[in-house]
């Protein structure tokens, strides 16, 4: 999945948007404070889902009545197939992380599509046919709509977020000075702790 997500996304060709940015230099931070705030958004939205699955998921998916081997089963298979197709819903988030219309140019990039549509097809072969390999076990078309759902919320999730100002300064600098804050301060509180003990 990272494999082909990276791929998938390294194809995209560049646009009349990306061209008109400023030029970066060489110790500007990678992940840029956008990034940060459209990564901490679905990295919490996921978390929670996947959490709430996790420790609630029999009483929600009525699997009380089923045998425990086999309702840990489903419920952790839906949280694998939930997890991988977040991340494939996700990926069109990753193509145009500063702009509203995440499809501009989609169908332009066959090979995105392509990778994709690979990327589905071996989950579905994972979780349909491969459960003895992947510890799997074959999911009913409700959970398969409720894996697909929980996917599908991080596209209107990454457009409220996007709505969401961040500063320029990267982060990177805010965290340097709060550490350099730290260690100067650290510095002080030892210095007047050896001037007392000298006047003692």
């Amino acid at each position: 999945m990272d494999t082909l997500g990276a791929l998938a996304l390294a194809t995209e060709p560049p646009t009349d948007h990306l061209m008109q940015r400023p030029p970066v230099g060489r110790r500007e931070p990678l992940i840029t404070n956008i990034m940060w705030r459209n990564l901490l958004i679905q990295a919490i939205y996921q978390v929670t889902v996947l959490l709430v699955l996790n420790f609630r998921g029999k009483n929600l998916l009525h699997l009380e009545h089923d045998s425990v081997d086999h309702a840990n089963k489903v419920k952790n298979t839906l949280i694998f197939n939930s997890f991988v197709l977040s991340q494939i819903f996700n990926e069109f988030n990753a193509r145009k992380p500063d702009e509203m219309n995440i499809f501009e140019g989609l169908t332009r990039n066959y090979l995105f599509m392509g990778i994709v549509f690979i990327t589905v097809v071996l989950q579905a072969i994972i979780v349909e046919f491969l459960g003895k390999f992947a510890s799997t076990v074959k999911l009913s078309w409700k959970l398969w709509l409720v894996s697909i759902a929980i996917g599908f919320i991080s596209w209107p999730l990454a457009f409220i977020g996007k709505l969401i100002p961040v500063p320029e300064t990267p982060l990177s600098d805010y965290l340097t000075r709060i550490f350099c804050c730290r260690r100067s301060a650290q510095r002080s509180e030892e210095k007047r702790e050896e001037q007392l003990e000298g006047s003692h």
